[in-house]
C-alpha cells in the first residue's frame, strides 16, 4: 500500500498546500493510506483532512514516519543537516545552482533517501504540472503594484498580508492607485502565453495597466531586450533554463529607463540561470521590495497566495500524479548525488510508489 505524509510546512507564512481534503479523499478511496500533518497555518484546515478519511499525526513529525512513507510537502524543509532517509515530492530547487542545492542533495545521499522535484513533473507534451500558476502571476503582479504606489508616496513598500479573496485584493488596490498618479504606466509580461503570465496580465488589466504581452516568439533573438525599460513594471513569469537570455542585465539599473518595479514572479535569485541580473536574493513578507537604485527608483520583489491558487495546483499534481499511471519526474536525483540521473516513477493508486535509475 502507498503511504502519502502531507506534511506541515515550516517555512514562515507558508499558508499553502499541495493536497487537498478532496484530492486526499480520491487517494483513499482506491486504497492509499494518507497521513496530514496538523497544521494551524495551513489555508486549509486539519479537521477537512480528518473528515475526508486522513490520519492526523502531529506536525512536524515526518522525520520519524514510516520509512515507506513518500513525504509531500510545497517549500524547502529545515536546514538542519539531518540526513533524509524518505522519499520526498516538494519543490527542491536544488537543480539550477542554488546556494543550498547541493547541501540539500548531500543529505539525501547520507540518509539514502530520494526527491522527486515538482518543480520538473511535466504531462505527456512536456509541460510542467505543478506550477502554481495564474494565481501566483495575480498576486505576484498585486505585490508589484502595492511597490508602485509606495514609489509613488516616496516610500518603500511596508510588510503585505493575505487577502480574504481576488475581490478584495483588487478593491484595495484600486482604492490605493486612485490617490497617486499612476497615469502612463505601462507593464511587460515575458511568458505571457503561460498560465503565470496569466495571472499577472489579468490583474493589470484589471487595475487598468496596459500590458505589453511577449513570450519565446518575442525572445528567441536571446536579447538584449530595450523594450523592457520602456515599461514601468516587468514582469519574469518564465521557468529559466541554461538557454535562457538574460532579461535585466546588471547595468540596467544606470540606464535611462521607465521601468521602476521588477516582479520577478519565477524566482531564481540565487541561481546560475536567474535571468533578471540585478538582485541576489529573495525578499520576505515584511519586507517584500528590495531597492536596487535609487534615482530614479528601482525594486525588485520576487517573493500573498490564497485558497484558489492551492485548489487549482493541487487538482493539477493529483492528476498528474496519483490519478494516472506512469507521469514521469523527468529529472532528478536519486541517493548517489548525481544530477544527471533520471528518476522514472509510478503514482497509480492501484501500485505502490516505484523509482529507479535509468
Amino acid at each position: 500500500m502507498t503511504h502519502l505524509w502531507l506534511r506541515a510546512e515550516q517555512r514562515d507564512n507558508e499558508t499553502r498546500t499541495g493536497l487537498t481534503p478532496e484530492g486526499a479523499a480520491a487517494l483513499i478511496a482506491p486504497g492509499m493510506k494518507v497521513s496530514v500533518e496538523d497544521s494551524d497555518s495551513r489555508v486549509i484546515p486539519t479537521a477537512a483532512y480528518a473528515q475526508a478519511g486522513c490520519e492526523i499525526v502531529p506536525a512536524h513529525s515526518w522525520p520519524d514516519a514510516p520509512r515507506d512513507a513518500v513525504i509531500f510537502g510545497l517549500k524547502e524543509l529545515p536546514e538542519d543537516g539531518t540526513p533524509l532517509p524518505h522519499t520526498h515530492i516538494m519543490f527542491g530547487h536544488a537543480y539550477k545552482g542554488q546556494s543550498s542545492g547541493r547541501k540539500l542533495l548531500e543529505r539525501f545521499k547520507a540518509g539514502g533517501g530520494a526527491l522527486l522535484d515538482l518543480e520538473y513533473l511535466t504531462d505527456d507534451d512536456g509541460r510542467r504540472v505543478a506550477a502554481f500558476g495564474y494565481w501566483a502571476g495575480f498576486a505576484g503582479a498585486a505585490v508589484s503594484v502595492k511597490c508602485r504606489i509606495a514609489q509613488l508616496r516616496g516610500e518603500t513598500c511596508g510588510p503585505v498580508a493575505p487577502y480574504a479573496n481576488a475581490e478584495a485584493l483588487k478593491a484595495a488596490l484600486t482604492e490605493e492607485l486612485a490617490q497617486v498618479d499612476a497615469s502612463g504606466d505601462r507593464a511587460l509580461v515575458i511568458g505571457a502565453l503561460g498560465r503565470v503570465g496569466r495571472g499577472a496580465s489579468d490583474l493589470c488589466a484589471a487595475l487598468g495597466i496596459p500590458v505589453t504581452g511577449w513570450d519565446m516568439a518575442e525572445t528567441a533573438h536571446g536579447g538584449p531586450f530595450p523594450e523592457i525599460l520602456d515599461h514601468a513594471y516587468f514582469f519574469n513569469c518564465i521557468l529559466a533554463g541554461p538557454d535562457t537570455p538574460a532579461f535585466i542585465r546588471p547595468d540596467a539599473p544606470q540606464a535611462e529607463r521607465a521601468l521602476r518595479v521588477i516582479g520577478d514572479i519565477a524566482c531564481d535569485p540565487d541561481s546560475a540561470f536567474n535571468p533578471v541580473q540585478v538582485y541576489d536574493r529573495a525578499t520576505t513578507w515584511a519586507e517584500p521590495a528590495l531597492r536596487v537604485h535609487d534615482a530614479p527608483p528601482l525594486e525588485s520583489w520576487p517573493s500573498t497566495t490564497c485558497h484558489p491558487c492551492c485548489r487549482a495546483k493541487a487538482q493539477r499534481i493529483s492528476r498528474a500524479s496519483c490519478c494516472r499511471p506512469y507521469r514521469r519526474c523527468q529529472r532528478r536525483i536519486m541517493p548517489s548525488g548525481n544530477v544527471r540521473e533520471i528518476c522514472s516513477l509510478s503514482m497509480s493508486p492501484r501500485s505502490d510508489l516505484q523509482e529507479k535509475n535509468r
